[in-house]
């Protein structure tokens, strides 16, 4: 193991499907699905025409102390959850790195919008007394990552990129480069999100961009189906704890992987939408490939971004034909998790991850006529066992933000 190697050598998460990585990554075998509908007043009080989304499975104030809950933002709350699951997994310990070789990078699309709404609430209603002094380090987005750094006494870098749906995927980027920079030996990295609330449901419908197939719920998220209408918000957090492929050889840290490429790109195109021709998405997929000392041909899948909308799926399997070449086999978690936005680059990584090892690739879920636009093997229906030396995850944000990571075997 080289020094320049970039392994993975702890993994947490909590999503729409379970409240770990064990949970998450056999629904997404069993074709679960995370989506449901919304109980909260607020839908029929603003006669939203979205009613449903993907919910977190396990609530966070029965996992954290209620004191600590109380004082962090569900956001905080869900990236505090995975980065102490991954932290556990990783077998560092409470001295297992020095703080100065430590560093947290944690991405986030929105961050605190629950803080920053009921605060709101709050000086409007009742005065400015009532408004809680931790209200700024609760909604700001570099808030999840802070915390953890915090927790952890990371003195290496604390980072927060914000690159709205590719904020996970970044982060992970990101500490890449730091680990092969030098700059840390150890790095907990990934995404967390929480913004399943009035004005972000009604800012996503009003552009059009989510599913109303609110009869049902669970038929609602469907990559690359033809009867697809649009993505379906979800909550959550995904975490890594990377390191130096020396350091952890040092410690007889197991290894699930290893981060072998990165490749990140903007569009310069449009606020919202892609680039047609998708020569940003298929520069960060080549890149990724490249900066692994790979060929195209060694890639044999591709978890996808594949968010369920019209325009975007095919786009995306497009800039993967032109960067990859037709023959990897593909899936989209977003079928079962819903949409996930800044957390939904490393929930996605991790499940690619956890494909190389198992050699086994999750089912696209309510994949049920394919879009004839979309012309490589998807999986759907069924897992399917695979031998996998490489493969890429990718993720893209609204501002043209394109992040790939090429991942293969430890």
């Amino acid at each position: 193991m080289s020094n320049n190697d970039v392994v993975i050598t702890g993994l947490g998460a909590t999503t729409p499907l379970g409240g770990d990585v064990a949970s998450t990554w056999d629904g997404l075998l069993a074709g679960r699905s995370g989506v449901a509908a919304l109980e909260e007043d607020w839908v029929e009080r603003y006669d939203l025409p979205v009613k449903i989304a993907a919910k977190l499975e396990v609530e966070p104030t029965e996992v954290l102390p209620r004191v600590q809950a109380r004082r962090l933002d569900r956001c905080e709350q869900v990236a505090m959850i995975a980065a102490r699951q991954a932290w556990a997994d990783a077998g560092l310990g409470e001295d297992g790195v020095e703080p100065e070789r430590l560093a947290v990078v944690i991405g986030t699309g929105i961050g605190g919008a629950h803080t920053l709404l009921d605060q709101d609430d709050l000086l409007e209603t009742k005065g400015i007394r009532k408004v809680s002094p931790l209200t700024v380090p609760m909604l700001m987005p570099n808030g999840p990552a802070a915390h953890v750094g915090l927790e952890l006494k990371a003195r290496a870098g604390v980072h927060a990129p914000v690159s709205a749906c590719a904020s996970g995927a970044e982060a992970i980027a990101w500490a890449w480069r730091m680990l092969r920079n030098g700059e840390a030996d150890v790095i907990v990295a990934g995404g967390a999100e929480s913004a399943i609330a009035a004005i972000t449901m009604a800012g996503f419908a009003q552009a059009r961009t989510m599913s109303t197939r609110n009869d049902e719920p669970q038929r609602a998220s469907r990559p690359w189906d033809v009867d697809r209408d649009g993505f379906v918000l979800g909550e959550g957090s995904g975490i890594m704890v990377l390191e130096r492929g020396e350091y952890a050889k040092a410690r007889g840290a197991a290894v699930y992987g290893r981060l072998a490429g990165i490749g990140t790109s903007a569009d310069s195109y449009h606020i919202t939408g892609p680039d047609p021709e998708g020569v940003g998405q298929t520069r960060a997929i080549s890149v990724a490939v490249r900066s692994a000392g790979l060929e195209p041909e060694d890639i044999g899948h591709v978890n996808a971004h594949a968010t369920s909308t019209p325009v975007g799926d095919v786009g995306e399997t497009v800039a993967i034909r032109k960067a990859l070449g037709e023959h990897p086999v593909l899936t989209a978690p977003k079928g079962a998790l819903g949409h996930l936005l800044g957390a939904a680059g490393a929930v996605e990584a991790i499940a690619t991850v956890l494909s190389i090892r198992d050699g086994i690739i999750p089912p696209t879920l309510n994949l049920e006529e394919q879009d004839p636009g979309v012309v490589q093997d998807v999986v759907a229906g069924e897992p399917r066992k695979l031998d996998l030396t490489a493969a890429v995850c990718d993720s893209f944000g609204f501002g043209g933000h394109n992040v790939a990571l090429t991942f293969v075997p430890a």
